[in-house]
């Protein structure tokens, strides 16, 4: 296993992340979609990564190198709002798209 999909964040401030390990082949995250990277950091830790899923690339969303063994708790805060935000900005485009079809534009 290479990585995680991050697939639902708790409400709880304390809650748990939901993953899924993905496999080292797998392709390009889809839109909106968080990749999560851990690996033993050189003294004491962990080196994490988020990664983002964009249109056309994937890009780095944070980087927290030596975190503690409770890393989760750690990104946690930046994690919830990037997935709040990629949820609204899902459903503002949707209500857009719907609004221009409903126009005839």
């Amino acid at each position: 296993m290479h990585s995680a999909l991050l697939q639902r964040i708790s409400t709880r401030p304390d809650g748990p992340l939901d993953i899924t390990w993905l496999a080292a082949e797998t392709p390009q995250l889809p839109l909106g979609r968080i990749r999560l990277r851990g690996e033993p950091a050189s003294r004491s830790g962990w080196d994490v990564t988020t990664y983002l899923g964009l249109t056309t690339a994937e890009v780095l969303l944070g980087s927290w190198p030596a975190a503690p063994d409770d890393w989760p708790r750690l990104v946690r805060p930046t994690l919830y709002e990037v997935t709040g935000l990629c949820a609204a900005l899902s459903f503002t485009t949707d209500a857009l798209n719907l609004s221009n079809r409903l126009a005839g534009v």
